[in-house]
């Protein structure tokens, strides 16, 4: 009887785990997209007769069930970028600060909580308040994913509304410390340069 040789036998006992192997490989899960920061420099700009523009955290994140850390851009810094991007001081004199009162997503059973409250004062040289404007906002959703892309797409989102709902309360109580832009965009206080003139010898008769 021929017997086959043994590199051949442990070859064929070998062919089915091997392509099971493979099989598992080509099924595998494709890499995770990176995730975009952020940013809001496309947006209107709000421009201040202010001097300085600054941002203040007063929100101490934390507290029971928060995983805004989990985030990769977290609430607080995701405001932030938006006073850097669309806040601009382009005055003389005083200030005008963002102040983050509340920047959390929390998780709440199985849901998630996100809530964000900013207040965008005005000081004039005297460092007395002149103005303010607030806004908040605020999500529920339930039986939510607290995967890093979901909880992004949630901050997304809010900060959408954030960028609405800030510039039309700062439009609407803040109107006499923004400065226009003209109807081709450009900032509507700039001096133009001045026209050269062309001295012209008078007419001989």
């Amino acid at each position: 009887m021929h017997t086959l040789p043994r590199r051949t036998v442990l070859l064929a006992l070998l062919l089915p785990a091997l392509l099971a192997a493979c099989g598992v490989w080509e099924r595998a899960d494709p890499p995770a997209k990176p995730i975009e920061p952020l940013r809001y420099d496309h947006l209107t700009k709000l421009r201040l007769n202010v001097a300085v523009m600054d941002v203040e955290d007063h929100f101490l994140p934390g507290g029971p069930g928060d995983i805004s850390a989990s985030v990769p851009t977290t609430p607080a810094h995701a405001l932030r970028q938006m006073a850097q991007d669309r806040i601009l001081a382009v005055g003389t004199t005083g200030r005008a600060v963002l102040v983050i009162k509340r920047a959390a997503l929390v998780r709440s059973g199985k849901g998630l909580e996100g809530q964000m409250d900013v207040e965008l004062a005005l000081f004039g040289p005297n460092t007395i308040r002149a103005a303010f404007a607030e806004a908040q906002v605020y999500r529920r959703q339930g039986d939510a994913s607290t995967s890093r892309e979901a909880l992004h797409e949630l901050t997304r989102q809010m900060m959408d509304t954030m960028n609405v709902e800030l510039e039309f309360q700062a439009r609407r109580n803040l109107r006499e410390w923004i400065l226009p832009f003209d109807a081709l965009g450009n900032p509507a206080n700039t001096i133009p340069a001045p026209v050269d003139r062309e001295e012209l010898s008078p007419l001989k008769r």
